[in-house]
């Protein structure tokens, strides 16, 4: 709609009702009676709504829920109930003489504005639950992220300035230790020069980059580069780049506008030739989300000017989008799945193979962003990097293991999973079990590209219904059937919400009620977990690595309850988007009882033969609770 005035305005029609959330956001998760100002911003303001992804898209979750997207490439500010517009009945109380006064009276409905006259569009989706908006709004884009396999084992970020034989070493560590880890990611160090960027390998460190990554593939390692987009002068890259640049500087670097297909083509030859043809699998993006504004002020100003005619502040709050896919493109080409690291994102994120992190490292909050984050199309990894003691490390392990990408940053820090030797077996068994539900985990992925279906998610998308869940923001879903609950550093014991059903306790099967609260004690060894009743999960051996096309791997599959229960049990190459050309297969799991109430598992090989998929097998199955 046109702009008027000061800005642009849409207001809602109708109450607002529910309780609205959306986007990366880590101070609260219920943004009602609040007013929100959604800039990409490097240095998260304390409850404004800026962050790394302020997404513009809420959801609401009445009864019946709905989502709405304000579609504009320029910073929104939201009204969420906030204000009062003349006409609308709101009671006039008096201070001096009423309690129930507010400095603040409660509106109905929701106003978005944006500065200057910009024009906006706004995209409204359907429920009737909270869930189906969601599925809606992700699958309006092109549904869900699907990651290669080995995306969704461990991963670990080696100091800044290791060499090739120091990353060597280190993972090597891992497999002489038993702890299972997929990807090696590689911190500034590997440029010959850093903020800004060469993109180029440091002859140094690195001398024979193909070599090196071919080293670690051998072990079962995909290795992961760090850059932002920010090109220094000396880069060969610069001369292409240049006449593609902004009209201000990042670091000195040239800040292409990658908006632009000859800018996103020049990037693309050189990080083929130079990376991707040296066999890297993949990128964390980092420094695209930073604002004038603030002490984090490298990103180029708002005033500033691209030769494809956008400003500084547009182009901020898509540069993470963009820089998305250019790479993604990349790996697209030559047919093979990446999956990575970005810390700015926004609206149609969820098929980009990309999860948001940040310089944050407030545990809670980190839990609070993943659910949040899962409302709004888009995924988040609440790293570990460091702790203050042998509790804490493990805490953050254990939840970050059910995370979209679990993650150990060590570029700092130089931390292990075995630094606190204390309490370094439940680190490697948190690690394991990340392992072993591997399956579990890529089957939830499939859905989310295929359904919308976020594959871990906030009990405020459970279905239930129920108002305690919806406001919930310290545990969350993974998959259809799991409930995660962390425990933070200090806790002997913590409140668990169940959603309405019977659950079951995943190590030892014992049986809870739902539709309500439970007391669980926190013993180190592990963090609670929840089975639905009747859930059926695969799991698979904690290997090194996750598993090639081919490779014969066997399953066991535990059932959950006195009920019957079924599993479809998703699978292809992991490696290739031959799926998006019809190779695939579910792999059907079922569980019957007898009038006796016996169980008796059947796992049904029904289109085996479609796909180069991993050959399961042999199948045991373990009766739980």
């Amino acid at each position: 709609m046109p702009g008027a005035g000061n800005g642009c305005r849409a207001r809602g029609t109708a109450p607002l009702g529910g309780k609205p959330r959306w986007g990366l956001q880590f101070a609260r998760f219920n943004h009602r009676g609040r007013t929100r100002y959604l800039r990409v911003n490097s240095d998260p303001q304390e409850d404004t709504g800026e962050t790394h992804a302020p997404v513009p898209f809420y959801v609401v979750a009445g009864t019946p829920a709905y989502g709405a997207l304000i579609d504009a490439d320029r910073i929104v500010t939201l009204h969420v109930a906030s204000t009062v517009c003349r006409g609308r009945d709101v009671p006039v109380r008096d201070r001096t003489t009423d309690r129930r006064w507010q400095a603040t009276p409660p509106g109905d409905a929701v106003e978005a504005v944006i500065a200057g006259g910009a024009g906006m569009r706004i995209l409204v989706f359907a429920g009737p639950t909270a869930l189906d908006a969601v599925r809606r709004y992700n699958l309006f884009f092109g549904g869900g992220t699907l990651p290669p396999r080995w995306g969704l084992g461990f991963w670990h970020r080696t100091p800044t300035r290791f060499t090739a034989d120091q990353v060597v070493e280190e993972a090597r560590e891992y497999r002489r230790r038993g702890v299972p880890c997929d990807v090696i990611g590689l911190e500034p160090g590997w440029h010959s020069a850093a903020y800004p960027c060469t993109f180029e390998w440091d002859p140094e460190r690195f001398p024979a980059p193909a070599a090196f990554v071919a080293a670690l593939a051998a072990e079962g390692f995909r290795v992961n580069l760090w850059e932002h987009p920010w090109v220094a002068p000396r880069a060969p890259l610069a001369a292409e780049v240049e006449p593609l640049a902004g009209s201000h500087t990042v670091w000195g670097g040239l800040a292409p506008d990658i908006t632009l297909p000859a800018a996103r083509e020049a990037i693309a030859a050189q990080h083929d030739r130079v990376h991707l043809a040296a066999g890297v699998a993949g990128y964390k993006l980092d420094e695209c989300d930073g604002s004038e504004l603030t002490r984090s002020s490298w990103m180029f100003p708002a005033h500033a000017t691209f030769p494809s005619g956008r400003d500084g502040e547009e182009l901020r709050q898509v540069y993470g989008l963009a820089f998305q896919r250019l790479t993604e493109e990349l790996f697209r080409r030559r047919d093979r799945r990446t999956y990575g690291l970005v810390r700015a994102s926004g609206p149609a994120a969820a098929p980009l193979p990309y999860v948001l992190y940040t310089d944050l490292y407030d545990h809670r909050r980190y839990v609070r962003a993943l659910c949040g984050a899962s409302v709004s199309g888009l995924l988040f990894c609440p790293e570990v990097r460091s702790a203050r003691d042998g509790e804490d490390w493990l805490r953050r392990v254990q939840a970050v293991c059910f995370a979209p990408l679990a993650m150990l940053d060590a570029w700092s820090s130089g931390t292990k999973p075995w630094s606190f030797p204390e309490v370094a077996d439940a680190v490697r068994q948190a690690i394991a079990l990340r392992m072993r539900l591997l399956p579990y985990l890529y089957t939830a992925f499939a859905r989310y590209h295929l359904d919308g279906t976020p594959p871990v998610r906030a009990m405020a998308l459970c279905g239930d219904g129920a108002a305690p869940l919806a406001l919930a923001d310290d545990q969350f879903l993974v998959g259809e059937d799991l409930l995660v609950a962390p425990v933070f550093a200090g806790e002997r014991e913590r409140t668990v919400l169940l959603p309405a059903g019977t659950w079951h306790d995943f190590q030892t099967g014992e049986a809870f009620a739902g539709g309500g609260e439970v007391l669980v004690r926190t013993e180190m060894e592990r963090i609670p977990v929840f089975a639905r009743a009747g859930a059926v999960i695969p799991l698979m051996p904690d290997l090194a690595h996750a598993p090639h096309a081919g490779d014969t791997v066997p399953l066991e599959v535990l059932h959950f309850g006195q009920c019957p229960g079924r599993f479809a049990l998703y699978d292809d190459d992991g490696e290739t988007y031959a799926y998006e050309r019809g190779a695939w297969r579910w792999l059907d799991f079922r569980v019957e009882l007898a009038l006796d109430g016996s169980r008796t598992g059947t796992a049904d090989p029904r289109c085996a033969e479609v796909g180069p998929g991993l050959a399961y097998g042999p199948v045991t199955w373990r009766w739980m609770g």
